[in-house]
């Protein structure tokens, strides 16, 4: 091979690199961008569909003359919103808690109605209950066997017959299935066998959602984890 021959080799081999080496940056430029644009796009998405669909529901309970026809995405949940605050103020005086009183009379007398009507009630008292302590505590415990760790959320103190038949100190915790944490499994713990962490019930369903992929920091060390060194400046 000539000398001729060898600089047009290096030359082409040059050139050919720095078409890899651009075509690697705009590669990343590429992902850079999705993972910039995609969550917010996204949520705004799943935003204008929620407002939408609370909207469309709403018209159909109000009179079309009274609906403004050109109303913009959310004046439905403004609405709703309004709706619940003035049902809860007519429910506070003597009048609302005497229909309350009465319907509940009915409702109880019914065979399937009042079980359905019951544990609703009672699910939604417990949750929003100022003093209540539902999904406030993260934990870790070792399930579905000994050496396997799950992630799971403290409900409450067992009471009633499940914690008089256990001989030890036990908690409600649900531990919520991945990337679907709406579903999971009740299970009723010893205290004693709970690891309780540091972590924020957000951060948690992060974790769960994205199957460990979005690990929060570790608070005691201020370690940052494997999905959050982009965010920690």
């Amino acid at each position: 091979m000539t000398g001729k021959d060898s600089k047009k080799t290096t030359i082409n081999g040059h050139i050919s690199g720095l078409h890899r080496s651009l075509f690697a940056r705009l590669r990343g430029y590429f992902l850079a961008g999705i993972l910039v644009t995609a969550p917010i796009s996204i949520t705004l998405y799943l935003t204008y569909v929620f407002l939408t669909f609370i909207d469309s529901r709403v018209a159909q309970l109000i009179p079309q003359e009274y609906y403004p026809s050109t109303a913009v995405p959310g004046i439905g949940l403004l609405i709703a919103i309004f709706f619940f605050i003035l049902i809860g103020w007519f429910a506070r005086n003597f009048l609302g808690r005497l229909v309350i009183r009465i319907s509940e009379y009915f409702v109880h007398r019914m065979p399937v109605i009042r079980t359905l009507y019951g544990g609703i009630k009672q699910i939604f008292e417990t949750i929003m209950a100022t003093q209540s302590q539902a999904f406030r505590e993260v934990v870790m415990l070792e399930y579905p066997r000994r050496g396997v760790w799950s992630i799971g959320f403290v409900t409450g103190q067992s009471e009633g017959e499940v914690q008089r038949t256990t001989e030890e100190d036990t908690v409600n915790v649900f531990v919520p299935t991945t990337p679907n944490p709406t579903s999971g499994y009740l299970l009723f713990v010893p205290k004693k066998e709970l690891k309780y962490l540091e972590m924020t019930v957000e951060e948690a369903a992060k974790l769960i959602v994205s199957a460990g992929i979005i690990t929060p920091p570790d608070r005691k060390t201020g370690a940052v984890v494997k999905g959050e060194k982009g965010k920690k400046k």
